[in-house]
């Protein structure tokens, strides 16, 4: 039986799933980037190969995210598309109506505008990480709360305290404050929650015509305290799916089923030797920073050229 896999690569978190021919996921899974792509996607691969039943044949592998480039030439995928793309279509192979996609992730976050089918608009925050998984984890860190139970504790607020978190450095500030003068963790927890939202209404929705159906996807969707001030400021019930954290796979998966071929892909990588190695080019006044990918030993391609100058 024919199968694919998507494999999403942030910078926080990596995530992969192997669908079959009618986009129903087999299996999937979810593991931490830490700063290595490479080592991520082996380990993601190794889990799902592990998992897969018997009887399935891999036939397409796309790639997402922010090393999407460096894991398509990794795993040899048949296509290699942008996170906007792959979390349409994921989005619509669930919710063929949704009309808005919110998305925040550990180290960025989006919006994604769709009417009929169709991507009308869409905007990204990648300058600041105010307002993402990562500065959630982090403030999580300092109030000596699990991440996991951020959004429990939200919950059990009834006087969620003002926190400016347009600015990580200012929210900081804020909650410390907040803390030394005697408010409690419940309140500054649900201020945190409550700051995420507007932060992100106000800066990358900004603009944007938000309408229903709402699908809100990303690690931050399973924060329950973020998704009770979106359905409040809002006026709303987003829709978080169980498989909110694994979109931007999902649809890459569907999309490298559309460029299918004859080739069957082996999973069997981790034996694989692949890096990557920098050097500035001194031929012209550019000075470009170039870097070689090179696989079981041979160099593969080369990136970064501004002028046309090949490399070997």
């Amino acid at each position: 039986m024919k199968c694919y896999l998507g494999i999403d690569i942030g910078s926080i978190s990596t995530k992969g799933v192997i669908i079959d021919e009618n986009n129903n996921i087999i299996v999937s899974e979810y593991i931490w980037t830490n700063a290595s792509p490479i080592n991520a996607v082996k380990e993601l691969v190794k889990r799902l190969k592990n998992k897969l039943p018997d009887g399935y044949i891999i036939k397409g592998i796309g790639t997402t995210g922010s090393a999407r480039k460096l894991i398509g030439e990794m795993m040899d995928a048949n296509v290699v598309k942008n996170e906007i793309t792959a979390h349409a279509i994921g989005t619509l192979s669930l919710y063929p109506d949704v009309k808005t996609i919110l998305e925040i992730g550990g180290q960025d976050s989006k919006i994604i505008i769709i009417d009929n089918g169709i991507i009308t608009d869409y905007a990204m925050n990648t300058l600041c990480a105010a307002g993402t998984g990562a500065f959630l984890s982090s403030q999580a860190e300092r109030l000596n709360i699990p991440i996991e139970e951020f959004g429990s504790i939200a919950l059990k607020s009834n006087n969620p305290v003002k926190i400016a978190a347009r600015c990580t450095v200012f929210a900081e500030s804020d909650l410390i404050h907040k803390a030394q003068v005697g408010y409690n963790k419940e309140d500054i927890v649900a201020g945190l929650s409550k700051s995420i939202v507007l932060n992100y209404l106000n800066n990358v929705a900004k603009g944007k015509s938000i309408k229903e159906p709402i699908v809100f996807q990303g690690g931050v969707s399973k924060n329950k305290g973020v998704i009770k001030y979106f359905n409040e400021i809002l006026n709303t019930n987003v829709i978080v799916d169980q498989f909110s954290h694994l979109m931007g796979a999902l649809g890459i998966a569907i999309i490298s089923k559309k460029y299918e071929t004859d080739k069957v892909y082996n999973l069997d990588i981790k034996d694989l030797k692949f890096e990557t190695k920098g050097f500035e080019c001194n031929g012209c006044s550019n000075n470009c920073e170039i870097l070689r990918i090179i696989k079981n030993n041979k160099v593969i391609d080369t990136w970064g050229s501004r002028c046309g100058r090949t490399f070997s």
